[in-house]
């Protein structure tokens, strides 16, 4: 069976964000996610997975300027001390909370700048962040996002993400697998997951349309289960959906798994 971690970010939104470890393992999750922990101390984190016995199975290197409308820096030519700035940074994070795994956003290269670049700083920036985490065990993960919920973010589509990770080459850089992104932009993700196993790092779940609880809709998610048992996945599933209401209140899929957590 999955194990699932609850996407602090966008669930329990209800609550301050360090109050929703205490919620999610009231609930029954035994690890949580997150886009980004940097606006609270490393330690802050660490003491509140402690105390609720949860393992923090993924977040994101910094993103650059997220109010701007920024979503990545790691194809943004001319962004490369920076980018190594966030690598630093989150392995800080990661080291301190016992975070194995780290999603390096792509980000949207300006109208202007040439695909060539964007490509080459792209690679350059996974090859040299890859190489700097794997002496602490740490994977790396690049995520297909689709285009029509993040206009012109340079990964859009898991054949790409798969061809960027070979063209690395580097054993700690892997796959994470959004369902949601992937029914929206290449099909049902049941279909890929056989093809993305070999290189497949993390996943993550949304209902589709809508991005909310992952249950009903264009996925079968009891199906995409079964298939990561079939498969011997052993690594988390990230619930990074929204919520139609009060988190709690929309759990009544979760009911089915969480005894076999």
């Amino acid at each position: 069976m999955p194990r699932f971690a609850a996407n602090l970010t966008l669930l329990y939104t209800e609550l301050p964000f360090l109050e929703r470890f205490a919620a999610a393992a009231s609930d029954g999750f035994r690890a949580v996610e997150c886009l980004f922990p940097y606006d609270w101390p490393a330690a802050a984190i660490a003491s509140r997975l402690r105390e609720h016995d949860l393992t923090l199975a993924l977040f994101n290197l910094p993103p650059g300027n997220w109010t701007a409308g920024e979503r990545g820096l790691a194809a943004l030519p001319g962004r490369e001390q920076e980018f190594a700035a966030g690598v630093e940074l989150a392995l800080e994070y990661a080291l301190a909370t016992g975070c194995r795994r780290l999603h390096a956003m792509a980000g949207i290269p300006t109208p202007d700048a040439a695909a060539d670049g964007t490509l080459a700083a792209y690679l350059s920036n996974l090859r040299r962040a890859a190489a700097r985490l794997a002496p602490h065990g740490i994977t790396l993960l690049i995520e297909a996002i689709n285009a029509t919920d993040m206009p012109g973010y340079f990964l859009n589509r898991q054949q790409q993400a798969l061809d960027y990770i070979d063209t690395v080459g580097a054993a700690n850089l892997r796959l994470q697998f959004d369902c949601y992104h992937c029914r929206v932009s290449d099909g049902d993700p049941l279909g890929w997951l056989p093809r993305v196993w070999e290189r497949l790092g993390h996943i993550q779940i949304a209902g589709v349309p809508g991005r909310h609880e992952p249950e009903g809709g264009q996925i079968d998610y009891p199906a995409l289960f079964a298939q990561l048992d079939a498969l011997g996945y052993a690594g988390h599933v990230g619930c990074e959906y929204r919520p139609r209401g009060d988190t709690r209140a929309g759990l009544d899929w979760w009911q089915a798994w969480r005894d076999k957590q």
